[in-house]
């Protein structure tokens, strides 16, 4: 980060020079940390869109380009080539991982899947319709009550046994959640098979009979776990810095992101999707929402389609379109209505004028909605899903922020309530 210009800030007759940085990628940044203190007045910028909050080395997003790169590496290469326990190590440390290094890691994450035995009655607290967001939230805020040898944020081998926990144990809490919601009894990880695998494995395998997972489904898995991440700065990882900062352990920490990620508007986006096509129920019905849609005075709105950040197409999109044919190519679900009427909205947004003038595409949620439908989970487990595949990112992000030793955030505000004014008795009133 260099400093070779600055910003001239006039006020009145006051007048104050800014810093203005340039990272390596993205627009310059203008340090405004002491505006306050140097002319007494704050900046105003409402949900953080053109705030940088934090200096970060992790993830980067062109959102003109559709450009998503983790520590410099572009997404569509890591998820061709790659798979997400080493994409967690990328995140983690920086790098790529030798063969060597890579081995370790994974050795450490499978040793390291078995929950608390006496966590299981916390599942058993939850009413049998609780939402899996619900439960999962629960669940990882209780680790710290369990783990107590990795809760010391200033200890780094403490940091380090937690990080690895949370890889390790979030795909047992969110598939036992699921187990949980359909009456299933819970079944444990298995250290030999992998990361993907398992979680399938513990979602879909009963103690009656044998459960096979299908390599396709697999790799569909761990792509959706690679695309999901980290995301930059979004609303669930900042979530997680600033509860971070206060000093907070890292199982808190992460519980407080899945609470932040089962909004609609942000982890919810694909429950939110497949919810939407069936509303449109049927394909001849299509026409109609998409009627609707370009109509300015509707309140419908074509969930999966677009994104806040990236203005072009979503670059998770593309893969996450690859790993959707062959999902339902394999398993044979073309009589599935939903999945016909999402694959007609698709072909319909790649061609249809207003779309691709307004760069509507179909993006990462709208794909991931239609894996996950086609491989037999409920909506309500997407955003759990989401949860366990952003873990590594929080944590990453987590751990940046405590090794940099990071302020505690405390955000300004506009304030426009009453002025100062004296209490009156209540008799008076």
């Amino acid at each position: 980060m260099t400093t070779p210009k600055t910003a001239t800030l006039t006020l009145g007759e006051q007048s104050m020079e800014l810093p203005v940085y340039s990272g390596s990628l993205g627009p310059d940044v203008i340090d405004i940390g002491k505006l306050y203190a140097a002319m007494d007045v704050f900046t105003f910028d409402p949900g953080f869109t053109s705030t940088g909050s934090c200096e970060s080395k992790i993830t980067f997003i062109d959102g003109d380009k559709g450009e998503l790169l983790y520590r410099g590496y572009p997404i569509d290469q890591l998820a061709e080539k790659s798979h997400y326990l080493e994409v967690c190590y990328l995140l983690l440390y920086g790098e790529l991982p030798s063969a060597t290094q890579l081995e370790d890691f994974e050795t450490r994450v499978t040793r390291h899947t078995m929950l608390h035995e006496q966590m299981q009655g916390f599942y058993k607290g939850f009413r049998r319709d609780a939402h899996p967001m619900a439960i999962v939230c629960g669940v990882v805020g209780a680790m710290s009550a369990f783990y107590h040898d990795s809760t010391d944020i200033t200890d780094p081998w403490q940091r380090e046994v937690a990080t690895i926990r949370l890889i390790a144990k979030l795909p047992t809490i969110v598939a036992w959640a699921y187990k949980y919601s359909i009456g299933q009894p819970f079944i444990y990880p298995r250290n030999d098979l992998d990361y993907a695998s398992n979680f399938l494995h513990m979602c879909f395998a009963t103690p009656a009979e044998e459960y096979h997972v299908d390599p396709i489904l697999a790799r569909a898995m761990d792509r959706i776990f690679t695309l999901h991440a980290d995301h930059e700065q979004n609303a669930s990882t900042s979530t997680v810095r600033l509860a971070g900062s206060s000093g907070a352990n890292p199982f808190a920490c992460i519980a407080a992101g899945v609470a932040c990620l089962w909004g609609p508007s942000h982890g919810g986006a694909n429950e939110a999707c497949l919810q939407m096509l069936r509303e449109i129920g049927t394909v001849d019905k299509i026409p109609e929402y998409v009627a609707r849609a370009k109509d300015k005075d509707d309140p419908f709105r074509l969930m999966g389609f677009g994104h806040r950040v990236y203005k072009n197409f979503d670059p998770r999109a593309k893969v996450m379109k690859e790993s959707a044919d062959e999902v339902l190519g394999l398993l044979g679900v073309e009589d599935n209505e939903t999945l016909k009427v999402a694959k007609e909205l698709e072909r319909i947004a790649l061609e249809d004028p207003y779309f691709v003038e307004k760069k509507l595409y179909p993006n990462v949620d709208f794909y991931s909605g239609i894996i996950l439908e086609a491989m037999g989970f409920p909506t309500s487990m997407f955003t759990a899903l989401f949860a366990m595949s952003r873990t590594v990112g929080w944590i990453s992000q987590w751990k940046e922020m405590i090794e940099e030793k990071s302020k505690i955030g405390r955000p300004r505000q506009l304030y426009t309530g009453a002025a100062n004014r004296d209490y009156v008795e209540v008799e008076n009133r």
